[in-house]
């Protein structure tokens, strides 16, 4: 989808707004011109990024996500697929896979990431490997990643009879 069109035609409304006023009102038309680019384009993935949210809530399981590639969005549809032949259900350990746990039914929050161009290439590669929205894919990383933050610190705490320590203590 490209936004060039809709960011331009505003420009274009704000300039054409600004021609019945004198030249103080010219002058802060084209000011605002050179500066709204960016805004302009991040209110639209806004609007996009509310919209798929609202049609994925509508067509569940299936789901619609903006993906950026460049500086376009790009709207990509993920269908349901077919039910498969329910088998028994394991009792699942959420310590085994800590990405499991997360539970996609709670509330969400947006939140404005600005990553590296190298790193977000990656990540992209990434989802697109394990076959889910980066957005998917950021949400199981970061549980990971405070799953494995969480281990370390209570394996620490724990003391083993027969352990030395050396050194001294304030």
């Amino acid at each position: 989808m490209e936004l060039d069109r809709y960011v331009s035609e505003l420009q274009m409304q704000l300039a054409a707004a600004a021609e019945h006023g004198d030249a103080g009102a010219r002058a802060a038309a084209e000011q605002l011109n050179a500066a709204m680019d960016a805004a302009v384009r991040l209110m639209l993935l806004g609007v996009l990024s509310d919209v798929s949210t609202e049609i994925t809530q509508q067509i569940a399981p299936a789901s619609v996500d903006v993906v950026l590639r460049g500086r376009e969005p790009h709207l990509v549809v993920s269908r349901a697929d077919a039910p498969e032949p329910a088998a028994p259900a394991e009792p699942r350990d959420a310590a085994a896979n800590p990405a499991d746990a997360v539970d996609d039914t709670t509330v969400t929050s947006r939140t404005t990431l600005r990553l590296p161009d190298r790193l977000k290439a990656r990540a992209e590669q990434a989802a697109a490997a394990e076959g889910v929205s980066v957005n998917s894919w950021f949400v199981r990383a970061i549980a990971a990643a405070l799953e494995h933050d969480a281990r370390p610190a209570a394996a620490a705490r724990k003391v083993r009879a027969g352990d030395r320590f050396t050194g001294w203590a304030r």
